[in-house]
């Protein structure tokens, strides 16, 4: 037996859930970009999370919020009026399901979900790394456009990780 054991988590329960929703969306690639954009949401949430100083479980977190958080855009393979607040109602169920989450996190992580677009007003810490990674991910996923790169969050994210400008 190696040294490292890979342990079953609730990113794993949640990344059951994604999947199957994302296997459902028929056009490939409106399902390549959903793979992509909440995969790399959830990813940049947790690397914001610990940089700021959280521990593994609070990341653990803020990454299942950061993949689910256009959850209900993607479901029904259209934009959605008012999809944040739509899409933390639509989730909390099916975490709750699980078993696997209390209250209080349930609460946590559909309220970074209902605030994650208004990235114009500033909310609690958890949701101001939910909107954080949904523009870093935005960003990242081509670094010279300019269009994202100039957004002020990602000019925030870029000092606050030390990058220098594009």
């Amino acid at each position: 037996m190696s040294d490292y054991e890979r342990q079953y988590t609730r990113v794993d329960t949640v990344r059951n859930i994604l999947d199957t929703m994302i296997l459902g969306i028929e056009d490939p690639l409106r399902q390549r970009d959903a793979y992509v954009h909440l995969y790399g949401v959830g990813q940049a949430c947790a690397m914001i999370a610990l940089k700021r100083g959280h521990d593994g479980n609070y990341a653990e977190l803020a990454c299942i919020a950061g993949m689910l958080h256009d959850f209900v855009k993607y479901e029904v393979a259209q934009d959605v009026p008012a999809h944040a607040k739509k899409g933390a109602l639509r989730v909390w169920p099916l975490l709750q399901a699980t078993g696997e989450f209390t209250e209080e996190e349930l609460t946590m992580i559909c309220t970074g979900i209902a605030n994650h677009s208004d990235k114009m007003r500033t909310d609690d810490e958890f949701s101001e790394i939910i909107k954080d990674g949904d523009a870093m991910q935005h960003w990242l996923r081509n670094p010279a456009e300019a269009f994202f790169s100039e957004k002020s969050r990602n000019v925030a994210l870029r000092e606050e990780f030390g990058m220098r400008e594009r």
